[in-house]
């Protein structure tokens, strides 16, 4: 019976009734050890009537083994990994040992435990219950984690439970938690009685309750370490130690008045991983231990068996005993369990190596054999520990270096990117190979990159490239890519000192070159032309490479391909090489890759008009940066959402802006950096501008230092010079634009350079100006560009009194406005169109703009023909979820089956309609 937890006990059964109505959700319980986070783990467990139970118990000794928590959660279902899609099946078989294969993504794991929950839930609710998760291996808590966040219409419940103090924590963002202190007076007056049996006079139960601060294990056990007289009153009870001191060391004093033999056992115990008894039994008998030791630690409280399972009767038992016993007696244990897990190499491999005490190359070479087997697996963390481990291990210094770079590298793959710098200087401090330290370079330029600082990175990369380019020149034309593309998108490296010249022969084609060094040449010559303000030659070279990439199947290079085309003013290689990117990665279920990939895919989404793909891509973008606990790469999403919103004049775009804003001062953005903060002006321009405050406008824009990015906001820079007054601003603004639209000859550009003469020249002269940017438009893409130049044409027209003229500019202006959704600019046009003389009809909202992102996508995949089966596994959610957010679309749409939704406009194709088609890459 539980004392004095009513109150959590209905959360719990409330948590478990909404699981049983289809209603997924997740629980975390916190609190100290001891305060009955299990106890209340097991009430849930007898509350889950009519629901099948899945759970899992994190052992500090198991942390270090990739998947072992996953595998106790799933065990009992693998039975339906035959239901999953293909991909997924083979991930999880991968990742818990069934299947040999190339290393399978975290991501795609992730998704896997998922849809496994959700399958387990398709006859029966589901209750996951996971205790000391702080114990749990990393990848399998992100993959639970993920899991927990994502179900939603799903009959799933999950409850995890984690200590609190410890060094090692549970960080579950954005799952519900509940804090679990000490009982109140009462309830633990009950739990003392029900112990002891007997009434305690009032002062020793009020300094039991005192020392114990109601925490339920310490009223338990600590009245059995009290004599007599302590509990009758005659004598004084102890001074206090610390809780959790106080605990072990009664569980320590169990221990230590068993027989030796009994005390070995549970030393063994306290260090096995496995909860095998019979493994635990052997393990002992090497070291003198009989048959009849076990049930007499069973009879003290210290371990529960059941059947050929053993475990230690809680964690402060494990630490007690572990702790107490000296080195020689834990690496005993240790080695006994090595000898007896011939059948589990990773486990083995750890207890070797806690039992070594020295270097010891044939240990190295088991831990190196199970950090393979981790990383390929996707247990970046456990690989990480025992590259680690091995480094330790190793007796020479080129051989320590390997293993901490292979650490370095596994800490960054895994997110930890402070130690995975610690690991890689060490690395880079012990190696003497100059190609071994050119790679360590190359992964600290790229932690760089993402989390530091740009400026740095180029440095980093460009002592790599010249180092090892006498001895792999392939490697240093990649590394010598990602210092110029790092140039390009960092304002303070490009505007500053370059690292000198790169050899000539970096650039040149070689015979034996594979089909990725050409292309990585080509795309070399692109970023050094541009870096020399050759933008047409740098065009040419950027089209011959993404030509050259047909033959390579590369997310790395297509993201340099595509960066290198945005900078360069190419939206339509820009979108090609990230839809690539994009498609590849969701068929393969590449979750990160996805993430990098959408936020850039806006760039070129929004030039050409595709705003509906724009917000698509940047809410499940934030969406799957939570719900992966990569909180930083939801910077760049939540950037385009804001620009959207201040775009299309949201109510929304202030809510927005505080979140980036916080996101930004929290998060490091590495290269981003500018960009995010560029994304973050360019809207709080719009947004003045649409409100009428031309200066303020002015100011944001003006703080735009990325050259791509002023390029793009080329319009509302001009616009925003000429309203405020500061023409000469206009004119400078103006001048650089021209340079580059001269040199490259984009019809977007050249547009945009006529269409700023037009604004700055005489009433006499401006007609003819804005013709000519409206003929360059007719051969561009960029629907939002021609929307403002027809608008600001006939604004021009009627306010010299041409009102016939203007009203075809203005009627066109509004169409586009109208199919973008951009209000703040359709009440000018019809306004506009009203001072003409022509009267604008009333505009119903469209059915669309009521869906959100997800409903959306759903809509359009449903609309395609796809079963709630497939369009879950494109969308990364369960087929329930799908279901749900259908039932919506069809209650939002007023449709009543799927092929009425087919009828559905459901993407925004009349600016595109508007627009002319993309030219031909290179046509310009």
């Amino acid at each position: 019976m539980l004392h004095g937890r009513d109150a959590e006990r209905a959360r719990i059964a409330a948590l478990l009734a909404r699981a049983r109505a289809g209603t997924a959700g997740a629980l975390l319980i916190r609190g100290e050890p001891g305060v009955g986070k299990s106890a209340l783990l097991q009430d849930a467990r007898e509350g889950a009537v009519g629901m099948r139970v899945l759970a899992a118990q994190g052992l500090e000794s198991e942390a270090p083994m990739a998947f072992a928590g996953l595998h106790q959660v799933l065990r009992p279902v693998l039975s339906l990994l035959a239901r999953l899609p293909a991909p997924q099946a083979r991930a999880l078989r991968i990742a818990l040992g069934q299947q040999d294969g190339a290393s399978a993504d975290p991501f795609l794991i992730a998704l896997a435990t998922m849809t496994m929950l959700s399958e387990a839930a398709d006859t029966v609710p589901v209750l996951c219950l996971v205790d000391d998760a702080h114990w749990l291996d990393p990848v399998s808590a992100d993959a639970l984690l993920f899991a927990a966040r994502r179900l939603q219409a799903d009959p799933v419940a999950l409850i995890f439970t984690a200590r609190d103090g410890e060094d090692r924590t549970f960080s579950a963002d954005g799952v519900p938690s509940l804090v679990l202190s000490g009982l109140a007076a009462p309830a633990a007056l009950h739990l003392l009685a029900d112990r002891i049996g007997a009434r305690l006079p009032k002062l020793v139960a009020q300094a039991l309750l005192a020392q114990t601060g109601g925490n339920p294990l310490a009223l338990v056990e600590l009245p059995n370490a009290l004599t007599g007289d302590q509990l009758d009153g005659t004598e004084p009870i102890p001074a206090p130690l610390r809780l959790t001191d106080r605990v072990q060391r009664i569980f320590l004093d169990r221990c230590r008045r068993l027989p030796d033999e009994v005390q070995t056992l549970l030393l063994v115990a306290a260090a096995d991983d496995s909860g095998s008894l019979t493994l635990v039994a052997h393990a002992a008998a090497l070291l003198g231990v009989s048959a009849a030791a076990v049930p007499e630690a069973e009879r003290a409280g210290l371990i529960v068996t059941d059947h050929d399972t053993v475990r230690v009767r809680h964690p402060l038992v494990r630490s007690a005993v572990y702790q107490a016993a000296t080195g020689h007696e834990r690496r005993a244990a240790h080695g006994a369990l090595a000898n007896v897990l011939t059948h589990d190499p990773d486990r083995q491999a750890w207890h070797l190596a806690a039992a070594a005490d020295g270097p010891d190359d044939a240990v190295v070479a088991a831990l190196q054999r199970a950090a393979d087997r981790a990383e390929r697996r996707g247990g970046h963390v456990a690989a990480t520990a025992a590259y680690e481990r091995a480094a330790e291990l190793c007796a020479g210094e080129q051989p320590r270096a390997g293993m901490l770079f292979a650490a370095a590298r596994n800490a960054w793959s895994s997110g930890q990117a402070d130690r995975a710098c610690e690991l890689a200087d060490a690395a880079r401090t012990a190696a003497d190979d100059r190609i071994l330290r050119a790679d360590i370079d190359r992964l600290l330029g790229r932690i760089e990159i993402n989390v530091g600082s740009a400026a740095k990175a180029y440095r980093i990369f460009s002592r790599a490239a010249r180092s090892v380019a006498a001895d792999d020149e392939a490697r240093a034309v990649e590394i010598w890519v990602a210092a110029m593309l790092t140039r390009m998108f960092d304002a303070d490296t490009s505007a500053g000192r370059d690292a000198g010249p790169i050899p000539e022969l970096t650039t040149q084609e070689q015979p034996d070159d594979p089909a990725r060094t050409r292309c990585l040449r080509l795309l070399l010559a692109a970023t050094l032309a541009d870096a020399a303000g050759a933008f047409g030659p740098a065009l040419r070279s950027l089209h011959a490479a993404v030509d050259a990439s047909v033959e390579v199947e590369d997310s790395d290079v297509l993201a340099n391909l595509g960066n290198a085309a945005l900078h360069l003013g190419d939206d339509q290689a820009h979108r090609e090489c990230f839809t690539r990117m994009l498609t590849d990665a969701r068929d393969r279920g590449a979750g990160m890759i996805v993430l990098y990939a959408l936020p850039r895919l806006a760039f070129a989404d929004l030039m050409v008009g595709d705003w509906s793909r724009v917000r698509s891509a940047a809410d499940e973008a934030v969406t799957l940066s939570a719900d992966t606990g990569q909180s930083a790469l939801g910077a760049a999403p939540l950037a385009w959402l804001t620009m959207l919103a201040a775009l299309q004049g949201r109510a929304a775009y202030g809510t927005l802006r505080t979140r980036l804003v916080a996101t930004i001062a929290e998060q490091r953005l590495g290269v981003l950096t500018d960009a995010v903060h560029d994304l973050s002006r360019w809207s709080a321009g719009v947004q003045a501008a649409n409100n009428g405050d031309a200066v303020g406008a002015l100011y944001q824009l003006s703080r735009l230092r990325l050259p791509a990015l002023s390029r793009m906001a080329a319009v509302d820079r001009l616009d925003a010079a000429v309203r405020a007054g500061e023409a000469d601003q206009a004119r400078v603004w103006l001048s650089e634009v021209a340079q580059f639209a001269e040199t490259t000859r984009w019809p977007w550009a050249l547009a945009a350079a006529e269409h700023g003469r037009a604004l700055l020249a005489n009433p006499s002269e401006a007609p003819a100006l804005f013709v000519s940017a409206l003929a360059h438009h007719e051969r561009s893409s960029r629907p939002y560009d021609r929307a403002r130049t027809h608008l600001a044409y006939g604004e021009v027209l009627r306010r010299n009194q041409h009102r016939s003229e203007a009203r075809p500019h203005l009627r066109t202006a509004l169409a586009i406005f109208e199919d973008l959704g951009a209000e703040p600019l359709i009440t000018r046009a019809e306004q506009e169109l009203r001072a003409s003389g022509e009267t604008t009809r009333k505009r119903d909202p469209s059915t669309l703009t009521l869906l959100t992102p997800m409903e959306l996508r759903v809509a359009q995949l449903v609309a395609r023909g796809l079963s709630n089966k497939d369009a879950a596994a494109e969308c990364w959610i369960s087929p329930r979820t799908v279901a749900f957010h259908l039932r919506n679309v069809f209650s939002k749409t007023g449709v009543t089956s799927r092929g009425e939704l087919a009828q559905l406009r459901l993407a925004t194709s009349t600016a595109r309609e508007a627009a002319p088609a993309a030219v031909r890459r290179g046509s310009r």
